[in-house]
């Protein structure tokens, strides 16, 4: 194995982002993810059926968006910020959110998207 494939192999395992796969508006977000990590650098885990694997509650994991960054498992803005610095486009927004205060105005955002999450997805049709 190359370095180059080494390297890779340890991004793929280094972040990793559990999403709701019956969502349509997850969905859409995750798409626009996938097309920015162009080095796969992400691993998306679809937790929206029984079977998938999940390192908490499943209802948990469907009522926040969650990571695993390098082993460490983050929840809402702070989720979003390590998927962020791994994404060149977003990267200066996700070292922006290793500020606690930048952190703590992303998080509380955050809690107000979530009020309005369900209203949001009852609009959106499914997703092909």
């Amino acid at each position: 194995m190359t370095n180059r494939n080494r390297n890779h192999d340890t991004q793929n395992e280094s972040l990793i982002v559990w999403y709701d796969g019956a969502c349509p508006l997850c969905i859409r977000e995750i798409a626009l993810m996938r097309k920015l990590d162009r080095r796969n650098a992400i691993r998306f885990t679809d937790i929206s059926t029984p079977t998938a694997a999940c390192p908490i509650d499943r209802r948990l994991l469907l009522e926040r968006f969650h990571a695993s960054e390098n082993g460490q498992l983050l929840s809402g803005a702070a989720a979003f910020a390590a998927m962020w610095r791994t994404l060149p486009l977003l990267r200066p927004v996700g070292l922006m959110a290793r500020y606690p205060v930048v952190l703590a105005i992303l998080e509380a955002l955050y809690l107000r998207f979530l009020k309005v999450r369900p209203h949001i997805q009852k609009r959106l049709r499914p997703v092909d």
